[in-house]
Formats: structure tokens, sequence, C-alpha cells
């Protein structure tokens, strides 16, 4: 499985370095959603957090969670052209583990976002973003990163596979996009209506933020770390199993 993941994933990444395109088009919404929220609306927006916020900080877990949302609608998108070319018929006359196709597109996707996200994180450098974590903190910031992806890629597979059209297999990432808004992603979720603040502070993108944000700025992160470990494991194997389902019945 290996080898043959390896050759997958090599002709993949091969796609993906001659279009770097692709990279740099996943990266610019998140980018201009953070230039918005900093330059425009960072000013009231502050008025609503605790202390001397640096809202460059504050706001970046979420645009990096939206950047791999973003993401992933481009490995669903290459799975249903792979699936309309019908190179899963080819490969699967060769001797070679089914799963390895599925597999090779899942670490495209996390090599690829990985890159955009080290893109953002350069760009909010220049914006003033400052972190005082050690190693271990920017680990674990990166096991999480690695994690959210990965389960959002699982869920990419689905619709990559089963989708009918190439509008109905990467419509998905549009609700995952915009997810971070109704979190704590960039305003506190206290100054929320109630129903919203309900589902804010119970979904799996507020665990997430806060444990990175915490993290990144060497403060206290409680449970948070472990509900967003839960979230992201939970989804990496439900998605596991609907994925595999799906690819059998496509195959």
């Amino acid at each position: 499985m290996k080898n043959t993941t390896g050759v997958l994933f090599g002709r993949l990444m091969k796609h993906i370095l001659r279009s770097p395109d692709t990279i740099i088009t996943v990266a610019l919404m998140p980018i201009a959603m953070m230039l918005m929220f900093v330059y425009v609306f960072g000013g009231a927006v502050k008025l609503s957090l605790a202390g001397n916020v640096n809202y460059v900080n504050y706001q970046l877990p979420g645009i990096l969670l939206m950047a791999v949302a973003s993401g992933i609608a481009y490995t669903a998108m290459r799975l249903f052209m792979d699936s309309q070319q019908g190179l899963f018929a080819r490969f699967h006359s060769m001797p070679i583990k089914r799963s390895s196709v599925l597999w090779s597109h899942v670490l495209t996707s996390l090599i690829s976002n990985m890159l955009t996200i080290v893109i953002i994180f350069i760009i909010a450098l220049v914006m003033g973003f400052r972190s005082s974590a050690g190693i271990l903190a920017w680990l674990a910031v990166s096991g999480i990163l690695v994690l959210f992806t990965l389960a959002l890629t699982w869920v990419a597979v689905i619709p990559g596979i089963t989708g009918k059209t190439m509008e109905g297999a990467t419509g998905f990432s549009y609700p995952l996009i915009f997810l971070p808004f109704l979190s704590s992603a960039f305003v506190p979720t206290e100054t929320m209506p109630k129903v919203i603040r309900v589902f804010a502070e119970n979904q799996p993108v507020t665990s997430i933020v806060d444990s990175i944000r915490s993290l990144l700025n060497s403060e206290p992160v409680g449970n948070d770390i472990f509900i967003a470990l839960a979230w992201c494991a939970g989804i990496i194997i439900i998605a596991y199993i609907f994925a595999m389902r799906a690819y059998k019945r496509r195959i």
C-alpha cells in the first residue's frame, strides 16, 4: 500500500506543483477575509473583547479553518474528475490496493492545505501576528490542524465519489467555509443571541478555534483541546466509513 499510495500521491502532487495557482486561489479568500476583519471591522470588534487583544491573533485560527474548508473542495473536484475520466477503472485493473487511490487524494489534500496555511501565517506575521508559544504548543497546533484537515478531507471524499456534477461534488464546502462565522472565531459567543450562542458553543469549530488560540497565546487550554480532538477523531472515523462504502459502491 505504501509504495502504491506514494506513486499515486506523486502523480497528484505533480499536477498541483505544475499549477500552483490552486494553492494561491485557496489562500486568497481567507486572506481577504483576514484583511477585512482586521482593517475594516477590527476596531468595532475589539470593543467586544476583554483587555488589549491583538485582533490578528484572535481571528487567525478561524481564518485557518476557513482556508482548510475551502481547500478540500479541490479534493472533491479531483476525485470527481478521476471518476468521470475512468481512472478508477484503470487503477483497479492493476495489482494495487483499492484504498490507495483514496489515500493518495487525502494525502495530497493534507500537503496542499498545509502549504496554504503556511502562506496565511506569513501574511498574518506581516499584519502583526505574534505568538509566545513554545515548540510543544506549536506542535500541538500543527497536530490539531492536521487532524481537522484529515477530517474535512474524508468528508470531501464522499461527494467527490458520489456527485453527479462538478457543482454537486464541490458545493458541500460552502456551509463548511462559513461555519466559523457561527463560532467563537471572530467574536466571543457571549455577544450572540441565545439560540445562535447555544449552537456556536456546541459545534466543533469553536472548540478547535479556542484550542488553537490558547496554544498560540500561551494560555491555559482546559478541556477545549480534548473536545476538539474528539470532534476531529469522530468526524474522521465516521467520514472514513461512509467514504469507503461509497467508493466500493462506485467501483
